[in-house]
């Protein structure tokens, strides 16, 4: 794949997403419990907003020539999310597909308005920082396979999440 390809696609799924959640509509509904469990649309924008962080600081350290281990141990996974303030998502003792709910639990107090903002922010600087990388530095670093992980693979799982909860809102007696 090439990078213009790439960020092509990483567009088209964003604006997917953001259909949906626009779809989804006002605040009240954004913080309705039930879309994954005890979930709300809003716990799972915190949890994309943490994967797009991650990934965005990959990419910043990629930019700036440092080098990233995945965390090998509990206590460096703890040290790890204590210094970024989300977890090691690469490392092995990490689950890719969970949604940490620790990561949901520091969220639980910040509006919606501001993780949107923050994801938003996060979102713009992977755009960012994916420009700036070279297509030799993206395939040196599997970015393209990583970007996916942590963008629209994650999309599209909160999708069908919320796409099943609106059918189930949409369908109960009124």
């Amino acid at each position: 794949m090439n990078k213009i390809l790439f960020l092509e696609r990483l567009q088209k799924e964003r604006d997917t997403f953001e259909i949906l959640l626009n779809r989804v509509g006002f605040t009240r509904q954004m913080t309705m419990k039930g879309v994954l469990g005890s979930l709300s649309v809003k716990d799972l924008l915190a949890d994309i907003l943490t994967r797009e962080q991650f990934i965005g600081d990959r990419l910043n350290e990629v930019l700036h020539g440092v080098q990233y281990s995945p965390c090998a141990s509990n206590s460096a996974i703890f040290d790890f999310e204590k210094t970024y303030g989300y977890p090691d998502y690469e490392s092995p003792l990490v689950s890719k597909q969970k949604i940490d709910h620790l990561v949901i639990h520091k969220h639980k107090n910040i509006a919606l308005d501001e993780i949107v903002s923050q994801e938003l922010a996060a979102y713009s600087n992977i755009l960012t920082s994916l420009e700036k990388l070279t297509h030799g530095q993206c395939l040196d670093h599997d970015l393209y396979h990583r970007v996916a992980e942590h963008t629209y693979r994650p999309y599209h799982r909160m999708s069908a999440e919320i796409r099943r909860w609106l059918k189930s809102i949409e369908t109960e007696p009124k």
